[in-house]
């Protein structure tokens, strides 16, 4: 057996005397692809940024194969000090690998190469961060949030490109579909350690509450221990001396034990502060247009958006998502059309770029309004240190300023502060951003249970499928400039009712891309004379036996995998069954592409 790419044993790691790693573990093997999950603040990015050798651990073994490659994409892209993007990409790579790599990927990135960092966009820096980090073919790749502040049409394209390299993968997102497209297993960090399942992500949540469950179980049993001890010491002891101390220390032992545990993980608990009912009608456009100049942005839209309705907008970067939104809440004027707003409507707004939030405001001024110590919610008063806690803040943090919270504490803040207006109208622009799994649950809960109207713009495919029941799409490539239209139901559905996502807006022009991008975008020369190889006609014939022998081995290996004991019993063949199932699957896909291929060429040829 190979030796793993890089190793991270009993890695410790205490900031601010609060431990933050205690005892993680990772092992990176060859075509790993593997998701590092957990909640905001259990020290995610700390521990990869220790694989990428960035940080050294207070206690614990960092092993690197002799020369591995790798590569680490942070979560805030640092630019400066660069003329263009491309030279900033060039400059994260060696000297043996392909230069003309970075401007490929800049390319097919929506980039020219010739942009001033100081000019970029969050999703244009983020998108020259991937550039860089993918143009060295690294051995490992470490990817830290690489979805943030990316439209669709670019987290498909980077799902594509991830699964077509042969690097090791390690990926932090809060992405669901984004983490069951790239991922093979899950690593969970939890109460400073590291749980490892050998499985995607869309396996994860289940493992998770069970693996929490039990957990919870264990304690519980450690805490009628020591009740069970303390009783029988209280209760006048009749038996030895020497048998009583044996007795007291267990029960110190006990308590040590219970005290070394970490405390369970809290969960956010939002609850909306719903005011009286909105009119029946929430808002109706009909033939509204906007446009800056040339730029036409919205063109002859018509809506009726009615009282309960969950509205999702999406479309590229660019594609004046945010725009029309501010358009339906009537927050900015149309060029031409009516908008009529319906009667007792009362918003509550969460935007992108969290600019509701005052940089030099503590926490608790934030949530107060800086008016006494309590906020209403739902109806009722609350003292806002509780209310904090509710959003996992701990009280500590009551004075500390915004300007010092990551993004995912920011994204907590902002809903907490627009959970406390008194509202009918929730409007979200992108609300998934930097938020955990675990609060991206109960946000979605609590959309659910929001007895109003809820319009937001999103980029997370999954949240829209959870939670809207239409989509407005922008559709440009069909329609003309400024063409939005509604689908029923959420992404997915909009996706099948229109045969295709979301399409990319902005890209490079082949005669503007440099020669080895136009050699391989440029259209393959015709033959008349086509005709199937010896090797493809072999294949069309064989490959139909191959994929029924691989789907017989694959239910064999799923049946064995069904055996609700065999982890417990034999975690060894579970793990190697479990890769072996993998392997067989993706040997099936690839199969099952490979004939299809060859079927639609078959065709062409027969037809042509």
């Amino acid at each position: 057996m190979a030796a793993p790419l890089l190793t991270l044993r009993d890695i410790h790691l205490t900031f601010g005397g609060t431990p933050l790693l205690e005892g993680a573990d990772l092992i990176i093997e060859q075509g790993e692809r593997l998701c590092l999950v957990g909640r905001n603040g259990c020290g995610k990015s700390t521990f990869l940024k220790i694989a990428a050798g960035l940080i050294e651990p207070d206690k614990g073994e960092r092993v690197l194969q002799t020369g591995i490659g790798v590569t680490y994409l942070p979560q805030e892209p640092d630019l400066a000090g660069f003329e263009t993007t491309l030279e900033y990409v060039e400059a994260g790579m060696g000297p043996h690998d392909e230069l003309y790599r970075a401007q490929v990927l800049l390319t097919d990135l929506g980039l020219s190469g010739q942009e001033a960092p100081s000019t970029l966009s969050g999703g244009e820096a983020r998108r020259a961060a991937l550039a860089r980090a993918l143009a060295p073919k690294p051995d490992i790749l470490l990817l830290d949030e690489p979805t943030n502040h990316l439209d669709l049409p670019i987290i498909e394209w980077l799902e594509a490109e991830l699964n077509s390299l042969n690097a090791a993968l390690v990926v932090i997102s809060h992405d669901r579909r984004f983490l069951e497209n790239v991922s093979k297993s899950t690593v969970w960090i939890y109460q400073g350690v590291t749980h490892k399942l050998p499985k995607s992500f869309a396996h994860f949540e289940t493992w998770r509450d069970e693996t929490v469950e039990k957990l919870e179980l264990d304690r519980h049993k450690l805490d009628r221990k020591i009740v069970r001890e303390l009783h029988w010491l209280q209760r006048g002891v009749t038996g030895r001396r020497k048998r009583n101390m044996g007795r007291l220390r267990r029960l110190n032992d006990l308590r040590q034990e219970r005290r070394d545990q970490r405390a369970l993980g809290g969960s956010v608990k939002i609850t909306t502060s719903q005011t009286g009912q909105s009119g029946k009608r929430v808002v109706e456009a009909e033939d509204i247009c906007k446009a800056y100049g040339d730029n036409v942005i919205v063109k002859n839209f018509s809506i009726k958006v009615m009282r309960g309705d969950r509205l999702g907008i999406v479309g590229a970067n660019g594609a004046g998502k945010t725009t029309l939104l501010n358009m339906l809440i009537g927050k900015l004027e149309a060029d031409s059309g009516t908008i009529d707003m319906g009667t007792k409507i009362e918003l509550a707004t969460l935007d992108q770029m969290r600019d509701q939030l005052n940089l030099d405001w503590s926490v608790v001024d934030t949530l107060t309004g800086k008016h006494g110590d309590s906020v209403t919610v739902g109806g009722q008063q609350k003292h806002v240190m509780g209310y904090m806690q509710d959003f996992l803040f701990n009280p500590e943090q009551a004075n500390t300023p915004v300007a010092a919270l990551s993004g995912g504490e920011r994204g907590r803040l902002m809903l907490a502060r627009a959970m406390t207006q008194p509202a009918n109208v929730l409007v979200l622009d992108e609300p998934t951003n930097d938020l955990d799994l675990e609060t991206l649950d109960l946000l979605q809960e609590m959309i659910s249970d929001f007895d109003g109207t809820v319009i937001l713009v999103s980029h997370d495919r999954d949240f829209l499928d959870r939670v809207v029941t239409s989509v407005v799409i922008n559709e440009s490539d069909r329609g003309g400039e400024g063409a939005w239209r509604e689908y029923p139901g959420g992404y997915s559905d909009m996706v099948s009712q229109r045969g295709e996502g979301i399409k990319a807006r902005g890209t490079v022009k082949v005669e503007d891309k440099p020669e080895k991008v136009k050699k391989a975008t440029a259209p393959k020369p015709s033959n008349d004379k086509l005709k199937l190889s010896y090797k493809e006609k072999y294949a069309l014939e064989t490959l139909p036996g191959k994929m029924e022998e691989l789907s017989a081995e694959i239910e064999v290996l799923q049946a064995k995998m069904n055996d609700p004991d065999l982890f417990a019993r034999d975690s060894e063949t579970f793990n190697k069954t479990a890769k072996l199932l993998e392997a067989k699957s993706d040997e099936l896909l690839a199969s099952e592409e490979q004939w299809l291929t060859l079927e639609m060429l078959r065709e062409e040829i027969e037809n042509a």
